[in-house]
């Protein structure tokens, strides 16, 4: 006479233990590293009275930074104007019809010369892009 198997009443836990690990590893090493692409050496400009944005990032945005020297920058690799242009057009070609939605972030030291803030913009207007926009600090904490 054969004996059947009766099945048991647990649950394999460890595959779904390895996945939940596996994803807060992930979400650790990329809030990292979002972090790490923004410079600490930019003084943002005040705006107390502007109104303080609370919509989700968009993946695609490009955050271009300028220091007071008018150095420019994205996530922290030093550019030059043509090069920036350069990244610019190819990003929009590359999203084709969705290119020119792209969204830019301008973080610009308070002390940064105007004519640098324009040139980064000039840029962005040649490569087509039109929803920039610029960061500034709404309290110092």
């Amino acid at each position: 006479m054969k004996r059947f198997k009766q099945p048991s009443d647990h649950v394999n836990m460890t595959p779904m233990i390895d996945v939940v690990f596996q994803m807060i590893i992930f979400f650790v090493c990329t809030v990292q590293l979002e972090k790490e692409a923004i410079s600490e050496a930019i003084l943002l400009p005040d705006s107390p009275h502007g109104p303080m944005v609370t919509e989700a990032k968009d993946p695609r945005t490009i955050t271009i930074e300028i220091d007071n020297r008018g150095r420019i920058s994205i996530a922290r690799t030093p550019l030059t104007e043509a090069k920036l242009r350069k990244i610019l057009a190819k990003t929009v070609i590359d999203y084709g019809r969705f290119g020119p939605s792209i969204p830019i972030r301008i973080r610009a030291d308070g002390g940064t010369d105007h004519a640098s803030v324009k040139s980064v913009l000039d840029a962005c207007t040649a490569a087509g892009l039109h929803k920039i926009s610029f960061v500034a600090a709404k309290d110092r904490a």
